[in-house]
């Protein structure tokens, strides 16, 4: 079953936030790849989603450098994020204006696999670092609805990219 809705505390994130905090974590150097669904709309699937996911190095400098970028967000529900969580948790849940949920390793991929054939993209004029379809693709297996449909749509995109 797919994470039910965080409730009052949290919105849908929207592209102004991603792009926003796409742009904290730039200017704080943190390192990243965005993973989910926010990567999944990046590579063209249509889809929503609830949160934004982010793969990062869980080395304690990055975790400072996260720490302060996402300080951008309203409520600064990061400062809760103890210097081990990210290595210790599967996900570590920053419930602030928005979700943002932050992993060591998804589905067994972790920051410095996700980011050898990581790409570039542009959300808002932000360059943000989102994971390639193969390496998307393998952090969606999962038996979760919207995984499984995730899943579909980046099999079928692979299949079709030029060899």
């Amino acid at each position: 079953m797919d994470d039910p809705h965080d409730g009052a505390y949290a919105r849908e994130p929207q592209l102004e936030d991603l792009a926003r905090l796409g742009r904290s974590l730039n200017a704080h150097h943190v390192r990243y790849v965005l993973i989910g669904g926010f990567a999944v709309i990046a590579h063209g699937g249509a889809r929503t989603t609830k949160d934004v996911d982010l793969l990062i190095d869980p080395g304690p400098e990055n975790i400072a450098r996260v720490r302060k970028a996402l300080q951008v967000l309203e409520d600064q529900a990061v400062n809760e994020v103890a210097d081990g969580d990210v290595a210790r948790y599967s996900v570590v849940r920053v419930a602030d204006e928005i979700v943002v949920d932050l992993m060591a390793k998804a589905c067994g991929v972790d920051y410095a696999e996700a980011s050898r054939d990581a790409v570039t993209l542009l959300f808002a004029d932000v360059p943000i670092k989102v994971a390639s379809p193969r390496t998307l693709l393998r952090t969606k297996n999962t038996v979760r609805p919207s995984d499984a449909a995730d899943r579909q749509f980046l099999q079928a995109l692979i299949d079709e990219a030029p060899r």
